[in-house]
C-alpha cells in the first residue's frame, strides 16, 4: 500500500524553483518514477512503445525542470513528445488525443515566476488521483538504477510542431455552431502565460476584435500585475477601449475571471450560475447538481435552488470538483477563483473554454456582460488569515468550541469555514451570511479565539 504524499500537494507538485521539491535532482527522481510508473504492456503482449508528452508555461524555470523530467523519462525507456508553452488544458486534451501514458504541465499557476510545479495527467487526461501520486512517491524513495532502460532502449525526444493549431481546434468546436463573435471587442488578458498565443488567435478565428494584454511574456513576468489574479489593469482596459468585455486567465489558463463593459469584475461563481442557467435552457446540463468548493457563495447556492439546480461543495482544488463529477455524471463543475470544468469538452479546468460559453451567452442573447453575468447578489462574505507558528489551531481540542458558538450564531443565516493552507502556516477563517455585520462579528471573534490558542 502507497505510503503518505510528501512533494505532492493538491494540485501536483510546487515550489520555489531551485529549491526542494523543485530542484533538478528531484524532477529527475520523478521523470524515472514516473516513467517506470506508466511504462506497461498492451493487452495483446506486443511491446507498447511507452510515450509521455511534457508542456509548460512561461516561467524561466521551465526550461530547467523541462530538461531534468525529460532525462528521467528517457532513462525510464519512455519516449517524450515536447510541446512547448500551452495551457494546461492542453496538455490534458493532448495526452487524450496522444494516446499517451502520460502528460505533464511544467506550471506554478498563479503564482510568481519565482515558483514552479508539475502536474500530471493519465491516459484518461484526469489528473491522477492522491493513490497513484503516493505509488510515484514511493517509487521516488527506492533506488531505481537497477529498473533503468538499458542503453538500447533509452527514450527518444522530439517535438510536436502543430500542437497549437490542435488545441484551438478543440476549443473552438465547443462554441455553438453557426455563431461568430463578428461585432465584439474582447480584451484578453493572457497573464504573460502558456495562453499568450492560442488564446488571442482562437478568438480572432471566430470573428472578434481582440485587445491583447499580458502577452509578451520574457520569463520573468508571468502573474506579474496581469491576468486573473491582477484583473485591475484588465478593467481600466475594458473602459477605456469601450470594449463589450474583457477576459482574464492566469499563468497556465486553466482558470479565467470576466470583466462586463462596465470593467466590473465577474468571479468564478457568477460564471458558474451562467452557463448552468444556459446550459439548462438548451437541455444539454446533465442532471440538476452543480459542483463547486466549499469556497463557493451561498449566493450562488440560493440562485441555483430557485432554478431547480442544487449545489455540492467539494473541498479546495479542481481536482476534487472533477471526481465528484465523475462519480454522479455530471457534466458542469467549478470553483470560485474561475476554474471552470466543462467535462462535455475538457478533462480539467479551461479557462479559454469557459470564456467561450460565456460569449456565446453573449451573443445569443444580445444581453450586455452586467445585465448577462450578475444572477444573483453575493452574501456578505470575508476570509481573514490568522498565523501560527508551531502547533496548527485545527488539532486544539479547545477549537470546538469556538466552532459550536459560531455555528449557533449563523444557524440558518450564514456558514464558518476554517481550513489550514496548503502552503503556508496559515488558518483561513471564511465566513459568509445575509447581515455583514454578523459577519464582521464572527470572523473577529473566531479569528481571536484562534490566536489564544496559538499562544497558549
Amino acid at each position: 500500500m502507497a505510503g503518505k504524499r510528501t512533494f505532492f500537494g493538491t494540485d501536483g507538485i510546487r515550489g520555489t524553483a531551485n529549491m526542494a521539491p523543485m530542484t533538478v535532482d528531484i524532477a529527475q527522481t520523478l521523470g524515472q518514477a514516473a516513467g517506470l510508473y506508466f511504462c506497461r504492456q498492451s493487452e495483446t503482449g506486443r511491446q507498447h512503445r511507452h510515450t509521455i508528452i511534457v508542456g509548460k508555461d512561461t516561467r524561466l524555470s521551465g526550461y530547467m525542470i523541462e530538461c531534468a523530467l525529460v532525462s528521467g523519462f528517457l532513462s525510464a525507456g519512455v519516449d517524450v513528445v515536447l510541446l512547448g508553452p500551452l495551457p494546461t488544458p492542453a496538455v490534458a486534451f493532448l495526452t487524450r488525443s496522444l494516446r499517451a501514458d502520460l502528460g505533464v504541465m511544467i506550471s506554478a499557476s498563479h503564482n510568481p515566476f519565482t515558483d514552479n510545479g508539475i502536474k500530471l495527467f493519465g491516459p484518461d487526461g484526469f489528473k491522477l488521483s492522491d493513490a497513484v501520486e503516493a505509488e510515484i512517491e514511493a517509487l521516488m524513495a527506492e533506488d531505481l538504477s537497477g529498473q533503468l532502460a538499458s542503453p538500447a532502449a533509452i527514450g527518444r525526444a522530439s517535438r510536436l510542431n502543430d500542437a497549437a493549431g490542435r488545441y484551438i481546434e478543440s476549443v473552438k468546436s465547443s462554441f455553438p455552431r453557426g455563431l461568430r463573435l463578428d461585432g465584439l471587442k474582447i480584451v484578453l488578458d493572457c497573464a504573460h502565460g502558456s495562453a499568450y498565443r492560442v488564446a488571442p488567435v482562437a478568438l480572432w478565428e471566430l470573428g472578434a476584435e481582440v485587445i491583447t494584454l499580458g502577452a509578451s511574456p520574457d520569463g520573468l513576468n508571468i502573474n506579474d500585475g496581469v491576468g486573473s489574479t491582477h484583473p485591475e489593469a484588465l478593467c481600466a482596459a475594458v473602459r477605456e477601449h469601450k470594449a463589450d468585455c474583457g477576459i482574464a486567465l492566469d499563468g497556465d489558463a486553466d482558470r479565467v475571471l470576466i470583466v462586463n463593459e462596465r470593467g466590473e469584475i465577474v468571479d468564478g461563481d457568477q460564471i458558474l450560475a451562467l452557463i448552468a442557467t444556459l446550459w439548462q435552457r438548451l437541455g444539454c446540463l446533465k442532471g440538476t447538481e452543480i459542483v463547486a468548493t466549499v469556497m463557493s457563495n451561498m449566493g450562488l447556492e440560493a440562485y441555483l435552488a430557485t432554478q431547480g439546480l442544487s449545489l455540492y461543495r467539494t473541498a479546495v482544488g479542481d481536482r476534487y470538483v472533477v471526481e465528484r463529477m465523475r462519480q454522479t455524471g455530471g457534466n458542469l463543475g467549478g470553483e470560485q477563483s474561475g476554474h471552470m470544468v466543462l467535462s462535455d469538452y475538457a478533462t480539467t479546468g479551461d479557462g479559454l473554454l469557459a470564456a467561450l460559453q460565456v460569449l456565446a451567452a453573449l451573443v445569443e442573447t444580445g444581453k450586455k456582460a452586467s445585465e448577462l453575468c450578475q444572477l444573483f447578489t453575493p452574501y456578505p462574505q470575508r476570509l481573514q488569515n490568522v498565523p501560527y507558528q508551531e502547533v496548527n489551531p485545527m488539532t486544539h481540542p479547545d477549537l470546538k468550541e469556538i466552532v459550536q458558538w459560531a455555528e449557533e450564531q449563523l444557524a440558518g443565516k450564514g456558514r464558518l469555514l476554517l481550513r489550514a493552507s496548503g502552503t503556508e502556516p496559515l488558518i483561513r477563517v471564511m465566513v459568509e451570511a445575509q447581515d455583514k455585520a454578523l459577519v464582521d462579528m464572527v470572523v473577529e471573534r473566531v479569528s481571536a479565539y484562534i490566536r489564544t490558542l496559538t499562544t497558549a
